[in-house]
């Protein structure tokens, strides 16, 4: 069965519904994400403890109540999949057709495929997965894997025929040029990704994604959009009387090549804070503009800050330069620095789904300074995110 594209599923005012690619069904422009829940990532997969039950189960409720009709969730969130499987169905007894329903997951063979999503599908207790996405296309090395002949993207498409998937996607914390790549492949209908007011970057590629008819799914705003729930206090000045997580949603909703924002809520007042999004405006409101413009005046402080170095992504170095001057512009623009040290210190710790070296004074060493543009004093602006930001373990 495929997802009828004429249907808006749960549709509640003031929540608002955008359709998920070019012919795609209208979906909430806020999804139930499911990777935060307690004990979600503790073993066994299959054993869902009463807690977390009871906290996705109360989540699911008040989401779906607030006119949230997508739920999101991987294999690869740990106990996520058996848990929405056993709220939404045994707990809850929520009709398949209140909502749709997106699972991802990163099989490397057709074999690999066949075998996860039947354990997928038991997991949830469903018969559909009505998105599903090849989850971390972050190389071309992955996206090579992912989409080879006879390979598990080819797998997804013979399940689409079956009707036990709708549509077939991908999700990726990549940089922008294998993001490209993999929207120019033909063979996806979304993309997860990453961009926000603090990462606008990967501007480029939901254009491009639009244009090609996808979908486009804006990964983790307020985590890693800038940990926006443990804003500083500069931030909360600047993005009053909106929160930063309700002005960084409507920000990438003033986009409507976006079609949704993954909200990992976990308790009633995140329900609440989130209905503060709407109405979401194309253009920005003057309040939310007058905002925006707060924030940006902000880079004035520190012009340096206005490059992102993304002409030194392949640095001999091996350092992971745009990151590290993000994470420096947050901290001296917008008094960002706990969410730059958190980011910072996962370096070398997540191989490609967060690439790239600290920018230790030995490796500064090796940066190839004749990348970044006359003036930019490269070298010591990444000395002072390094001697800031790290943490020695």
């Amino acid at each position: 069965m495929q997802p009828d594209p004429s249907r808006i599923r749960n549709h509640r005012a003031p929540m608002q519904y955008r359709p998920f690619g070019r012919g795609g069904p209208l979906i909430s422009t806020i999804t139930l994400g499911g990777m935060r829940y307690a004990h979600g990532w503790e073993q066994p997969r299959d054993q869902v403890p009463a807690d977390m039950r009871a906290q996705c189960g109360e989540m699911i409720r008040l989401a779906l109540d607030a006119g949230v009709n997508h739920i999101e969730t991987a294999y690869g969130y740990g106990k996520s999949e058996h848990c929405y499987g056993l709220a939404l169905n045994d707990d809850l007894g929520i009709p398949r057709d209140r909502y749709w329903l997106m699972t991802k997951g990163a099989p490397m063979t057709a074999d690999d495929c066949k075998r996860m999503v039947d354990e997928q599908l038991k997991g949830l207790k469903t018969d559909r997965i009505d998105f599903y996405g090849w989850h971390g296309i972050n190389t071309p090395e992955l996206l090579r894997t992912a989409c080879a002949s006879g390979g598990p993207v080819e797998q997804l498409h013979r399940f689409r025929e079956q009707g036990v998937i709708g549509r077939v996607g991908f999700s990726t914390h990549g940089p922008l040029e294998v993001i490209m790549d993999a929207v120019a492949t033909g063979q996806f209908e979304f993309v997860n990704l990453h961009y926000y007011y603090f990462f606008q970057r990967h501007r480029g590629v939901v254009d491009y994604a639009a244009a090609k008819g996808l979908g486009v799914f804006i990964i983790s705003p307020n985590d890693k959009g800038g940990q926006l729930f443990n804003p500083s206090p500069l931030l909360r000045q600047l993005c009053a009387p909106l929160t930063p997580i309700q002005f960084n949603a409507r920000w990438c909703l003033k986009h409507p090549e976006v079609t949704t924002l993954s909200f990992g809520m976990t308790e009633a007042a995140h329900v609440q804070e989130m209905l503060g999004i709407f109405p979401a405006r194309v253009p920005l409101s003057a309040q939310d503009l007058a905002i925006q413009l707060k924030l940006d005046a902000r880079i004035a402080q520190d012009p340096l800050a206005a490059w992102d170095g993304y002409e030194c992504s392949h640095d001999p170095s091996g350092i992971n330069i745009p990151e590290v001057l993000r994470f420096r512009r947050m901290w001296k623009c917008w008094d960002m620095e706990a969410f730059g040290r958190y980011r910072y210190n996962m370096l070398e710790a997540k191989g490609h789904w967060f690439p790239g070296h600290y920018a230790t004074p030995e490796l500064v060493a090796k940066v190839d300074v004749t990348a970044a543009p006359q003036g930019v004093p490269l070298t010591a602006m990444l000395n002072e995110a390094h001697a800031a930001l790290h943490k020695a373990k």
